[in-house]
This record gives structure tokens, sequence and C-alpha cells, in this order.
């Protein structure tokens, strides 16, 4: 920069270009060596945030199937300070956010406002939804490509920041095997069609799944885990932890699981996750492993078996802080429970449902073999062949050891849609008064729409 303008300054001719020629060299070397002689530091003023906002990049490969994946790049100052927590609310009141909404300040806002003025105190975000995609930029580069590019939020640090300077816990909703993204490329992984051999499955929907055991993705799912513990998540929420339904099931086949039991190969999801997002020594200083929670079937809590999609509600009690079944009145058939139709009887139908629930969750034993479980015994005395004498020997009773939870333990998703019947005001509370009469203090509101009846919740 220099040379030119000396240069540009000897092109003029005369005294007076060559003097204009001097000051700019001598204004141009003490701008550079001013510096070195005395540096200068630049700091934050109290109270003002270090945070930065993300600078990203989108590119796209031809080698990744053709289509267009969106890479995003995120760049952090190393000053950024570390994220603050909400400890778990004990009587948690929440609502759901998609992964759009969640990127659409207007939209979010108003549901921000909603639960100021309201019982509310807690917000569930998508952070990897339906279709596979993650919501919030990232430079982790196994999570790097997976980063929507439609929907989510660029500033979802800053976001969870301000969230929680409102004194609002935010748990972070990750949909796990069903993930039509990964599995177009990563079709190793996928659930496969039994004929033609190798094709990926798809449900009626039209949607894929990554095959419960293979354990690649497990590593996928803890990486993602870790980095929104990282944005300030409180609690990491895992839905779709489960085996497919509602498609060809007579034309499935499981590389990965193969003939392992649906509940065992679960279960044996369960532990790992557990082990691998609470491990302390994965997280920087200061950063402690986040809460964990699992949706499930609303009918798991009644149920026994596993409805032939793996889930068993005493397999997964051991490795969640909470789990969250879905008891939707409308997503039950009719008949159950003697109700023609369970829709029009949301009170009776979660009173019912979650009283099984809790009963479950605080029992000592149950009919339910886990990974972790011991067959109960009983001593039964019988009289010997030959004489009158008697002996005594060990039998199986069918139950077998369970440690004794919290009821605390389960918190419902309670509907707030019309499906099936119009929800308003009325169902809701319904509902909501039905959960507290079973003993729970917590619930969460799934309006898909991200539309909630306000009417049906008590003020602040």
């Amino acid at each position: 920069m220099v040379r030119e303008r000396v240069r540009a300054a000897a092109r003029f001719r005369g005294g007076v270009p060559i003097l204009f020629a001097f000051a700019a060299f001598l204004t141009a070397a003490l701008f550079f060596l001013i510096p070195l002689w005395y540096p200068v530091t630049y700091e934050a003023h109290v109270g003002e945030s270090t945070s930065t906002r993300p600078t990203l990049t989108a590119t796209s490969s031809p080698e990744q199937g053709g289509d267009a994946r969106g890479t995003t790049t995120l760049t952090t100052e190393p000053d950024a300070l570390p994220p603050t927590f909400i400890d778990t609310p004990i009587a948690l009141r929440g609502i759901y956010m998609t992964q759009c909404v969640v990127g659409t300040p207007s939209f979010r806002d108003e549901l921000v406002k909603l639960i100021d003025e309201t019982e509310l105190n807690a917000v569930v975000i998508d952070l990897k939804d339906y279709t596979g995609k993650i919501a919030f930029p990232t430079d982790d580069p196994i999570l790097a490509s997976s980063v929507s590019d439609a929907c989510g939020a660029r500033d979802m640090r800053d976001f969870v920041a301000r969230l929680h300077a409102k004194g609002i816990y935010v748990i972070g909703r990750i949909t796990v095997f069903q993930d039509p993204f990964y599995s177009a490329h990563h079709p190793e992984l996928a659930v496969k069609f039994a004929t033609p051999a190798g094709a990926v499955w798809k449900d009626n929907k039209g949607l894929s799944f990554i095959d419960v055991g293979a354990k690649p993705y497990w590593e996928y799912i803890i990486s993602l885990s870790r980095a929104a513990r990282l944005l300030g998540f409180d609690e990491l929420n895992y839905d779709y932890i489960r085996f497919p339904s509602d498609g060809p099931m007579s034309n499935i086949h499981y590389d990965w699981a193969g003939d392992t039991p649906k509940p065992v190969a679960l279960e044996e999801f369960f532990a790992y996750l557990r082990k691998g997002v609470k491990d302390p020594s994965a997280y920087p200083s200061g950063i402690t492993p986040p809460a964990i929670s699992a949706d499930l079937f609303g009918m798991v809590t009644t149920s026994s078996d596993d409805l032939n999609i793996g889930q068993v509600l005493e397999r997964a009690l051991p490795y969640f802080d909470y789990l969250c079944p879905m008891v939707y009145p409308s997503h039950y058939p009719r008949g159950f429970n003697g109700w023609t139709n369970p829709n029009t009887v949301p009170y009776d139908l979660i009173h019912f449902v979650l009283s099984s629930a809790v009963r479950r969750t605080i029992a000592e034993s149950s009919t339910i073999h886990t990974l972790l479980s011991e067959p109960v015994y009983k001593t039964v005395v019988e009289k010997t062949a030959s004489s009158s004498a008697t002996t005594t020997k060990e039998v199986e009773t069918g139950r077998y050891t369970k440690e004794v939870y919290d009821k605390d333990k389960i918190r419902p998703w309670l509907q707030d849609f019309d499906y099936g019947g119009n929800y308003d005001v009325a169902e809701v509370r319904a509902q909501i008064k039905a959960t507290y009469d079973v003993g729970l203090d917590s619930w969460v509101l799934w309006a898909p729409s991200n539309r909630y009846t306000g009417g049906a919740l008590d003020g602040a």
C-alpha cells in the first residue's frame, strides 16, 4: 500500500506533490508501527454479552448422492462465554416448538409471550425432526452435512440464553431412528426391504428408518446430544426410539439388529445412549451432562408386551431421567378399556393410563425380564415321598427384580390438537386435571401447529 502511494505521488511534478507523498508515507508507517510499540487490549464491558453469532456458508458436493446437501460451517470466537443452565422444575409445564417455528422470530416470540403470561415454564424445541435435518449450525464434521437449509435457528445459542434469562427450562427434542435424510446418505445403516434385497424400507408416509442395531448411528446421536448441551440445552428428549411400524411390515429386514428381540435391541441402545450422553469427561470443564428423557407410545403404560416396536416401560425406566408417554386420547383404538370412543373421555382415559404408569414405576418387582433384572424366587415346602419329612426349595415366581423409581419420573405428553374430535379448553383442562389427580405434577402439551389453547392454562 505504501509503495502504491509513493508511485502515485511520483507521477506528479513539483515540490508540493512530493511533500504530499512524504506525508502519506509517514502516515502509513506510523499506522503500522505504533501498535507494535503500544499494544491495544479490547475487553467487553461488564454486563455485555461476548457470545458470537455464527458465520454460515453452504456448499454441496456431487458425490453426496447427487442432491444438494447443505454443509454448514459455524465460526465462533474462542472467548465466547460458556452456556448457563437451569435445574429441572419440580412441576414442569411445557409446550412444543417445531424446527421451523424456532427459526421464525415472530412466531417463536408469540410462544415465549405465552410462556411469560401463563403457568408454563418449559419449552421443547426440535433439534432433529422427522426429516432428519438438524436445527442449528455446527462445525462438527460428523453433524455439519445434516444441518437444515430450510428450517432451524442460526441464533440457537442466543435464543436459548434468552429463554434462560426468563427462567424458562429448555429441552431439545431429537427424532432418533426415523431419519430419511441419514438413511438416504447412509443406506448401509438403514432398515431394508426383504425383497428386493438391499433396498431401503419406507413406511406408509414414505419415511425411512435407521436400523436400531446400527451402532455407528448411535455415535452420531451421541455427538448431536453433546453438541446440543454446549448450546445450553438443559435436557435432551429422544423421540422415535423404536422399530418402525405403519408400513409393509411383512417385507422388512434388519441387517444390524438381526434376530435380536426388539425389546432387547432397544434396551441395549438405551444403555449405550445413557453412558455416552452422561459421561462427564465428554464435556468441557464446568459443563455437566444434561438430563435426558424418552418419548414412548401411550399404550406402553398399560401393555406388558413391546407393541412390536420394542418399547417396554420397565426396559426404559433405568436409563432416562424422565419418561414421556404420548397419551393422546385420539390415538387409542375404539373399545380400549371398554370405551366406544376413547377420544370423548379425556379425563377418564388419562387417569386410567397414567395410574398404570405410576403403579409400574414405583413397583419393586415386575413381570418384565430386563437386561438389569434377576428372577424373584419364593420358598416352597414339599413333603418327601418316603416319609412325613419335608424339604424346601426355591422356585421362580414369574416376577423379576426392579428398582423402585419416583412417580415423578413420568411426565406425559398431553393432547392440544384436533384429531378425531375438537380439543378446546375443557378437553385440555380435563387431561391436566387427570394428571394431577394421579399424583403427577408435570406435563407437556403437544400441538403440531404450535397453536396452543391459552384459555386452558392458568396465569403466571
